[in-house]
């Protein structure tokens, strides 16, 4: 059943942290959660995809995409509404769906990037893609410097293998904070692409810090 439309008001139960209270206070008065579930999205996150491709227009049929961190799977729906292939991996479970390979791995585990191309093989002989999205998030511990340099760490992995197997012209994306990507990581990605933006798209919280990158023009494997 959808949440009342007038804003709710969230009491701070007995035992519960005020860091929770406020979590669930944003969540019964998020618009974009009942969208999502009268859109039939797995979750509100597929509005950030839509969103950033509303202003980018880079999703396109028949596109082979590979989704880091893809669980519970709004960006892979987003993709694949598109007529694109993807293949998807997360530590956490996902269920299926039509034109998604799916793999439950940590895609910081050595052995990922390997798994992932050879689910690329399938469907490009020269294992090359034209999309990497990247929505991937550490667990966070309250610690900004901390915070921010396992968030960097993530995207600077996803960066990495993205310039691995992106084909000539190929598109990153990927979910960074407020700032953007660190320095020396932002000029790597200014040699390999044309073009590097920063976007907070509507669906993003106005509290949240997170915003995308993203890299259009892959100049090709250097």
């Amino acid at each position: 059943m959808s949440r009342n439309k007038a804003k709710e008001k969230v009491k701070t139960a007995k035992g519960r942290k005020t860091s929770s209270t406020k979590w669930l206070k944003r969540q019964l008065n998020d618009p974009y959660i009942d969208k999502a579930e009268k859109d039939g999205y797995r979750g509100r996150a597929a509005y950030k995809l839509l969103e950033i491709n509303e202003k980018l227009d880079f999703l396109k049929p028949d596109q082979v995409i590979v989704d880091l961190g893809a669980a519970p799977g709004g960006w892979a729906q987003v993709a694949t509404a598109k007529n694109a292939q993807v293949i998807a991996i997360d530590l956490l479970e996902m269920d299926e769906m039509p034109n998604m390979d799916f793999i439950q791995m940590d895609f910081m585990d050595n052995d990922a990037p390997d798994k992932l191309k050879a689910m690329v093989s399938k469907y490009n002989s020269d294992g090359l893609v034209d999309v990497v999205l990247s929505d991937m998030a550490p667990n966070t511990t309250g610690h900004k410097q901390t915070d921010h340099l396992k968030i960097m760490a993530v995207v600077e992995a996803a960066y990495y293998f993205a310039a691995e197997v992106l084909k000539p012209g190929g598109i990153f994306v990927a979910k960074v904070r407020q700032g953007g990507a660190q320095n020396v990581l932002l000029a790597d990605m200014k040699k390999s692409f044309t073009t590097i933006k920063h976007i907070k798209p509507p669906a993003s919280r106005k509290e949240s810090s997170e915003q995308y990158l993203i890299a259009t023009g892959f100049r090709g494997a250097q």
